[in-house]
């Protein structure tokens, strides 16, 4: 069992930055991939940025592309999401995943959830 607690989240002006963090329970952190994913009200959860065990593979969506950056600290059991550019498309709430199959743009490819955290870009 992995419990994710996301936290870093805020109202940010177009332009600014934000720096994401989850923090994984347990001693397994680095035996999973990890995730970020985000959510607007009526909408699917979208992916957004994922890392390998190592931090050797990371992929991102294209809408987030030069603007975000996902990291990880497996000492720390944690893992991070740069934000910087925002725009207010990005308003959401964001979540992390832990992935035990390794790196993945697919939800239903993550088998732990942290509760989200509100991300909200003013115009």
């Amino acid at each position: 069992q992995v419990q994710l607690v996301e936290s870093g989240g805020g109202l940010v002006q177009a332009g600014g930055s934000l720096r994401l963090s989850c923090v994984a329970s347990g001693r397994t952190f680095s035996s999973y991939a990890m995730g970020w994913f985000r959510q607007v009200p009526g909408k699917e959860r979208e992916f957004v940025a994922t890392i390998s065990r190592n931090s050797g593979i990371t992929r991102y969506a294209d809408a987030v592309k030069g603007r975000f950056t996902i990291s990880r600290d497996n000492a720390r059991n944690t893992v991070y999401l740069q934000m910087s550019s925002l725009k207010p498309e990005d308003t959401a709430v964001y979540y992390c995943a832990a992935n035990l199959q390794g790196t993945s743009t697919r939800t239903g490819a993550y088998d732990y959830w942290g509760q989200g955290t509100q991300v909200t870009v003013s115009s």
